[in-house]
């Protein structure tokens, strides 16, 4: 088990159908740092297509869109994380530091019951 204790992964699944996890809160988070979908996707490795249809999933969920993007051209397009797109980030975070601060005896209790490598 890692030295700083366990990961947690939130995953929210909802039947809009979205699955909002921390692939995609970290999308959002590039978007809103670097204005650009696909410079938020190379940073995570993806194509700017893959963004793209994350970002479209995520719009398409929610009673406002997530992400305003320009498109392309001589003045270059962007992207910008709209004040519902903040709002969805800013819960999910709360969410998991709920989940590792409230949650951090159980964790340890779940730790505690883990094999322990052996020297």
């Amino acid at each position: 088990m890692d030295r700083d204790g366990p990961r947690i992964k939130l995953r929210l699944e909802y039947d809009a159908p979205l699955v909002l996890g921390p692939g995609k809160a970290q999308l959002l988070r590039l978007i809103g740092q670097h204005g650009s979908i696909s410079a938020a996707g190379r940073q995570m490795g993806m194509s700017y297509k893959r963004a793209w249809s994350l970002v479209e999933e995520m719009n398409a969920a929610f009673a406002a869109p997530l992400v305003d993007s320009n498109r392309g051209g001589a003045g270059g397009g962007g992207a910008t994380v709209t004040p519902t797109g903040q709002a969805v980030l800013h819960h999910y975070e709360s969410l998991e530091r709920l989940l590792r601060d409230k949650g951090a005896a159980d964790l340890a209790a779940i730790g505690a019951l883990m094999k322990t490598e052996e020297p």
